[in-house]
């Protein structure tokens, strides 16, 4: 199996995609790691506990256990969790390996980052959305009540360690969940990824072997890819955020209760790609196509009771809104996608309209 490098201008690390990867956990540890704290959830440790403790080799390790859900996704649990490594005797030799969803990924990763000015991560994501994006690119953080991922940092990991066995206990939703970002990355960069998930859906949501293992591997290159050309999303990397700028509103409007990550992109991926289309940017045989691949990996929940009203409110407080310029990822073909900001309000509206419809 795979492994692809991701290297920025401090650090240079594997994103290894291998089937009982974690086994060789200890190898990637530092030489002279001190105390090790695997941050997971009670589900994600019950699960696979008994593997990562075999992968470490015998390394003593502390467990710090996160509530699961994106709703609880805050500062307080992370400054919970960094006082109980102080009681453990925690320094700046510590390690911390992050194993979970995207959650964890994101939370572990900002403990990282900011215990004691930074200590070193490894990232084990066990779910397919945060194997082909969350734990790759060192983006960690919590959320606020206005608005997803608010605060944080970039804090690159050791490593990412992708098991791709780790998805046979993962519950169908958050399965077809991830695959939404694996839609994206076909519509973002490779017509042959998309092509793959138009034709082969069967066989993806089935899990073949075969067919999950390239879409993973193909998702996880583009990923590194543009993280190594471009951290900290001051140009190349902005092309991850196709679907996340409505998507995230979504998310916010519904309290992060109601729709899974994955789920919130696939709509953002529909809006813009409606909005991609009303300002003359996409063909209508390509909007038709993406619309089409979107919704054989859904259902996407119900959108009833969602106003376009309040959802245009919330994209003025999103992150990726600069000096009160609304920037969107639009498609303008399968494999190129363009950032435009200054978009006209109205065409916006019509585009979450569209998507709500």
């Amino acid at each position: 199996m795979p492994t692809f490098q991701v290297q920025t201008g401090r650090e240079n690390y594997p994103c290894v995609v291998e089937r009982g990867v974690l086994s060789d956990i200890a190898k990637y540890l530092p030489p002279r790691a001190g105390k090790i704290f695997v941050a997971t959830t009670a589900d994600v440790w019950e699960l696979y506990g008994p593997r990562v403790t075999k992968g470490l080799a015998a390394r003593e390790f502390h467990t710090l256990i996160f509530p699961g859900g994106e709703s609880t996704k805050k500062f307080a649990h992370v400054e919970a969790l960094a006082e109980q490594m102080v009681e453990a005797g925690a320094d700046r030799s510590s390690v911390i390996i992050a194993c979970g969803g995207g959650i964890v990924n994101d939370m572990g990763g900002f403990l990282a980052s900011i215990f004691m000015r930074g200590v070193p991560v490894i990232q084990i994501p066990t779910t397919l959305l945060a194997q082909v994006d969350a734990a790759i690119g060192g983006k960690t953080g919590v959320n606020l009540k206005s608005g997803k991922n608010l605060i944080g940092a970039f804090h690159q990991p050791l490593a990412v360690l992708i098991d791709p066995d780790a998805l046979r206990s993962l519950p169908e939703r958050e399965f077809r969940a991830g695959l939404f970002e694996v839609v994206k990355y076909g519509v973002i960069s490779s017509p042959e990824l998309f092509e793959l998930l138009e034709k082969r859906s069967s066989d993806v949501l089935a899990q073949n072997p075969d067919v999950l293992d390239r879409i993973i591997a193909e998702s996880v290159r583009i990923k590194a890819e543009v993280v190594t050309a471009d951290e900290k999303e001051s140009d190349l990397r902005r092309i991850l955020n196709f679907g996340h700028t409505v998507g995230h509103a979504l998310e916010a409007e519904t309290e992060y209760q109601r729709f899974l990550h994955g789920e919130a992109v696939a709509f953002g991926m529909n809006a813009a790609t409606e909005l991609a289309s009303f300002v003359g940017l996409l063909a209508s045989p390509a909007r038709e196509a993406i619309l089409r691949t979107v919704s054989l990996y859904g259902p996407i929940p119900s959108l009833q009771g969602i106003q376009a009203e309040s959802l245009l409110r919330r994209l003025i407080s999103d992150k990726k809104t600069i000096q009160g310029k609304i920037h969107f990822v639009l498609p303008e073909r399968i494999g190129k996608v363009r950032v435009l900001s200054g978009v006209p309000e109205d065409k916006v509206f019509r585009a979450i309209q569209a998507a709500l419809a």
